[in-house]
């Protein structure tokens, strides 16, 4: 309800009121009394603005402060919002002025004395604090919204407004004389401590004709009301669609006498799929309305510092004038105490006094207002901290819902399939067998006509958030419908997942460093390991290289990849037929990758160029075409480029990307060692069988995993790999093994291994049980013992490549003398 008495908006000065109207509040200890009385408020605009009477009645089902222009009167003139409003009031102002302030709008208000005020004030806390202890408790207990109070009651006046009486009635003569009988009883109750004028006793008749007046004047007027009738018919609309949409059966899934179990089964589930689609729809409202309640919070809280500050600031230099003047005894010119004067030296002496007392007085008024401020900011920020922790229980019960709602529909379809083609088919199709069949069909279809479709499914979309693609494009539907089990699953893992409270960390965390750079710290490290949401992975991937190859962009121009690029752009390069073969093959089922004339097929070509001109001893090796599509997913075309180089040149070894790959080849067997450390049992099946891991892991560490993993799992284990370095890469192949070491123990044939071993990593789903053998179950996992490993078989490789040159001069050497010894000849030729 709006203002409709030309905008009032603060209070005034008091008017003169009767024993009953005197601005005092009702006695709380009467049971039945409610918190009403009179108080003034400023109305108008501009200077017309001036104070005005007005009854104010406190509603506790709604917490509303409403105001009436007299207690006899059915309609109020507004009502200001206490469950979300803050108080204040100053004491250099005016005696019992004070403040409401709610979203956008500021109430001045004014009690006849500083007693009446204050008493105010804790009531009106009181009930706001009741208030919204009530709300919290039952926000927790229901989901659905709370049913719109029915009605208002001000005591003085007698009368009930509510939605079945918001159309105002016309008064009769009776009713006047009642109401004013009603008055003169109450005025004259021992509740009322004053007794009425004598004026207002004798000319009762003159004011029955003044109030009779208002009442007509008050019904000719066009009802204030419009804009609550509005908000009730919006209401009331709003719960008759969501009572319908519970109420209505889906079309076609009425059970049929005589259907088989079946049938009935799947009946059942859609009746419990569209029932989470409401409760789904139900909860986004309520979620809506806690996030505006909150923003208006924080902006009120945000205010109220603000005045805090500023007050703090006012104390603290009064004070200190007043310990100047409290210690600096008077002086006279020469420096000395003033030599006695006469009475005329008194006057200044007693203002000085007189200014001091006043000052004091002051700073003893501003401490009782600090006190108060005070107290109103703590239970402000109460308020804030249950606003918050609704809207989290309501986010992970939203998200509870929809996780329940994605296995719903994966179970819906696995038993689709597994009824479409069952063990034992019979050679004749029963007219249930062609429904299921429909059914299926109808479920697999992405169209869905609506005059075909009985149910559809959560559609699966073609492509993740990262741009790959969920579901194959020329396989069979077997295949189809096992990758669509998968990506529903993902989902359902992903929403059920802790993302909301890792996203406020990360939130907090880079609230923290807006105006600094992040640095290396436990906090910071304990974040990358639970991984970085998608929003801000961009400005994270970014700070990590930039701490990596600090040392190298130092030294080098501002424009040193544009100047690779053009260099790359004029000369030959011999790496660049090699580059133009694996750009298509880069990434195919991701749509970045996928065509010529994708987007992110340009970027690729230009990153790899101008890193093979970097390092000519390297040139182009097949893997850096991965790490850089990896990279560009989220950083432009330099950063990329600086990220192949801090995986290239600091984070994995020399001679890892050569022709020879040695730094390869040397961490396979470290990865072994490790892998018989850890892993006992299933590195001694492995040997049983002559089954050798490092077929499949040589290309997990040469392209940190991609192709191998979903991407969601991917891109948290670049997360840690871009903070951490390259023993990221041994904890997650390690924690791969860990993840199916004993369906790996249950194969008892090298051929079924090596089966395994090529797909079983897609399979793997849960990646927070991932990240626990990781991060927990792999430790005690120290750099160092994987640099010795590496350095004590690097020599051994090093030594084995010597012998097989050797082996190579050697029989180059005897192919020479063969050769010197006489032209070689075939068999035909010795013939003749």
């Amino acid at each position: 309800m709006h203002e409709e008495d030309g905008g009032e908006e603060n209070s005034t000065r008091v008017l003169a009121c009767n024993s009953a109207d005197a601005g005092e509040p009702e006695s709380p200890k009467d049971p039945v009394a409610k918190l009403c009385g009179y108080l003034t408020k400023l109305a108008g605009k501009g200077p017309l603005r001036g104070f005005k009477l007005r009854w104010f009645v406190y509603d506790e089902r709604k917490c509303y402060l409403y105001y009436f222009k007299t207690p006899q009167d059915a309609l109020p003139l507004g009502y200001i919002t206490i469950g979300e409003a803050s108080f204040s009031y100053d004491v250099e102002g005016d005696e019992g002025q004070f403040e409401i302030r709610t979203a956008g709008k500021e109430f001045v208000l004014k009690a006849p004395t500083r007693q009446v005020m204050q008493y105010w004030l804790q009531q009106l806390q009181q009930k706001r604090w009741e208030f919204s202890n009530t709300r919290g408790s039952g926000q927790r207990d229901s989901w659905t919204s709370p049913t719109p109070h029915t009605g208002l009651v001000a005591k003085d006046a007698g009368t009930t407004l509510s939605s079945s009486s918001l159309r105002p009635k016309r008064p009769t003569l009776r009713d006047i004389m009642g109401t004013g009988r009603g008055r003169s009883a109450e005025s004259s109750s021992p509740s009322s401590q004053t007794t009425p004028p004598a004026e207002c006793n004798g000319s009762r008749t003159n004011e029955l004709q003044l109030r009779l007046q208002s009442q007509e004047q008050e019904l000719t007027r066009p009802p204030r009301s419009s804009l609550l009738h509005q908000e009730l018919v919006r209401l009331l609309q709003q719960t008759l669609r969501s009572t319908q949409r519970e109420i209505q059966p889906a079309p076609g899934l009425t059970p049929v006498p005589g259907s088989t179990p079946v049938e009935a089964l799947l009946l059942e589930r859609d009746g419990q799929v569209q029932a989470l689609c409401c409760q789904m729809e139900r909860l986004a409202l309520e979620k809506d309305s806690l996030q505006r309640e909150l923003k208006g919070l924080k902006v009120k809280v945000g205010e109220i510092n603000e005045q805090l500050s500023m007050l703090m600031e006012t104390i603290q230099a009064k004070d200190e004038v007043i310990i100047k003047l409290s210690q600096t005894p008077p002086q006279g010119a020469d420096g000395n105490a003033p030599p006695l004067q006469d009475c005329s030296s008194a006057p200044p002496l007693a203002s000085q006094q007189q200014e001091i007392s006043n000052l004091k007085d002051s700073v003893q008024g501003y401490k009782s207002q600090n006190k108060f401020l005070n107290k109103e900011i703590l239970e402000l920020t109460i308020l804030l901290r249950n606003a918050e922790s609704r809207e989290r229980s309501l986010e992970v019960k939203y998200v509870a819902l929809e996780a329940k709602l994605c296995q719903v529909e994966s179970k819906y379809l696995v038993l689709l399939q597994d009824l479409k083609s069952p063990v034992c088919s019979s050679s004749e199709q029963s007219p249930a067998r062609e429904v299921i069949s429909r059914l299926l069909e109808d479920a697999l279809d992405n169209t869905d006509p609506a005059e075909h479709a009985v149910f559809k499914p959560h559609p699966v979309s073609e492509y993740d958030v990262f741009g790959f693609r969920t579901v194959p494009e020329e396989d069979d539907e077997e295949e189809k419908l096992v990758a669509k089990v998968r990506a529903l699953d993902l989902r359902s893992l992903s929403l059920t997942d802790p993302e909301v409270s890792v996203g406020v960390k990360w939130e907090n965390y880079l609230s923290s460093t807006m105006n600094r750079d992040m640095v290396h710290c436990p906090e910071l490290k304990a974040l990358m390991r639970s991984g970085v949401p998608h929003v801000h992975r961009s400005k994270v991937w970014r700070w990590c290289i930039s701490y990596h190859t600090r040392m190298f962009r130092d030294n080098l121009a501002p424009n040193y990849y544009e100047t690779l690029l053009g260099v790359a752009r004029d000369k030959p390069n011999p790496a660049s037929k090699q580059i133009e073969l694996d750009l298509l093959r880069t990434l195919p089922n991701n749509k970045h990758y996928s065509s010529p004339g994708a987007d992110g097929i340009q970027k690729l070509r230009n990153v790899l160029l101008a890193f093979s001109w970097r390092n000519p001893d390297i040139g182009y090796c097949q893997g850096l075409n991965r790490l850089a599509a990896i990279a560009l997913l989220y950083l432009d075309q330099e950063d990329a480029f600086w990220c192949l180089i801090t995986i290239v040149e600091v984070f994995m070894p020399q001679d890892y990307y050569t022709k020879t790959l040695l730094g390869s080849q040397v961490d396979q067997r470290v990865f072994k060692d490790l892998l018989s450390e850890k892993l006992p049992r299933l590195h001694a099946h492995f040997d049983l069988y002559k089954v050798d891991s490092s077929l499949i892991t040589f290309n997990w560490f040469l392209v940190l995993f991609v192709d191998s993993v979903n991407s969601d799992l991917l891109f948290k284990i670049w997360d840690a790999f871009l903070y951490e370095g390259p023993k990221i890469i041994f904890r997650f192949a390690l924690a791969l093994f860990k993840y199916k070491e004993e369906e790996f123990l249950k194969l008892q044939d090298s051929m079924a291994i090596f089966k395994y071993l090529r797909y079983f990593t897609i399979t793997i789903l849960d990646w927070r049980k991932l990240m626990s053998i990781a991060f927990v179950d792999m430790n005690p996992f120290p750099l160092r013992q994987i640099q010795n490993r590496r350095t004590f078989h690097l020599e051994k490789v090093r030594l084995e490549l010597t012998e097989l040159e050797a082996i190579r001069q050697t029989f180059l050497r005897e192919r020479d003398t063969h050769t010197d010894a006489g032209p070689l000849c075939s068999d035909d030729e010795e013939d003749n």
